[in-house]
């Protein structure tokens, strides 16, 4: 009897250990694949994590030191470049950052110009800022707009119940709201990352398709990444948007104040005295 309950025990212990060991090995994208790992992964039917993690793997090698390791991630571009097209918001989302990464592939720069046009937000900032790299600013107002706080309208007509408050951190998928019409109760998911300054319309009101409901300030990671690209494309007229992160925003970490300061006397050294 002892001694199945020292083997139950000992059991129960292997389980506390190994458990973590497998999630993490299942989760952790820095985990290396093998060239048939990978060509697996990009497949249309894999998972779209295991996607992702074939696209991380793509983008250390695009990154490494080696050239030999950087060449051998070029067999994979024509589909980096379908999965950016084609696949769900989250793959369409890292393909396009996996594609700014090399500003030496022509097809990666054609890319990115087409999903400036993304449906999805996110995509779309993450096309404008690889093209940075490529040097090419046509994705600027998208960039701009980042700096901007951003609305969420109602997806139909109905009555509003509100799920966040102000202050709320708010990431992609995160649901803010319901608007129920008549049976139907339809979800209201914000699209981008930020945090809610204030509701447009308040609970239980009649909204209507496409009106304002929420405005989002953006999210810190975002506006630093837009600050980092206008250092290099940014033009005199955004200097009011960058000069009020230089100035300070509360919430936001002081790495941010201290980018726009970079880059807003980065602006004024190219402008035309």
């Amino acid at each position: 009897m002892k001694r199945r309950w020292l083997f139950a025990i000992l059991a129960l212990v292997l389980l506390f250990v190994l458990m973590p060991f497998l999630f993490w090995q299942a989760t952790w994208f820095g985990r290396p694949l093998t060239d048939a790992q990978i060509a697996e992964y990009l497949a249309p039917s894999s998972r779209p994590r295991d996607t992702q993690h074939a696209l991380s793997q793509i983008e250390q090698r695009i990154e490494s030191p080696d050239a030999a390791t950087r060449s051998s991630a070029r067999q994979w571009y024509p589909a980096i470049i379908q999965i950016g097209a084609q696949g769900g918001e989250e793959l369409r989302l890292t393909a396009a950052w996996v594609m700014g990464q090399d500003n030496t592939a022509p097809e990666f720069h054609a890319a990115l110009l087409r999903l400036l046009a993304d449906p999805d937000p996110m995509v779309r900032n993450n096309a404008a800022l690889g093209l940075v790299r490529f040097a090419d600013a046509s994705g600027h107002d998208a960039i701009v707009a980042m700096l901007a706080p951003a609305t969420i309208v109602s997806p139909d007509a109905g009555t509003l119940a509100i799920r966040i408050k102000p202050g709320d951190t708010v990431n992609p998928g995160t649901m803010v709201a319901r608007i129920t019409t008549g049976a139907q109760k339809i979800e209201l998911r914000s699209q981008i990352p930020g945090t809610a300054d204030h509701w447009l319309a308040s609970e239980g009101a009649q909204v209507s398709a496409a009106q304002p409901l929420l405005v989002l300030d953006p999210d810190a990671n975002n506006a630093w990444e837009a600050l980092r690209a206008l250092y290099l494309i940014g033009q005199p007229a955004d200097l009011p948007a960058v000069d009020t992160y230089a100035h300070g925003v509360t919430g936001l970490p002081p790495a941010v104040q201290l980018q726009a300061a970079a880059t807003a006397a980065a602006i004024r050294s190219r402008s035309p005295h």
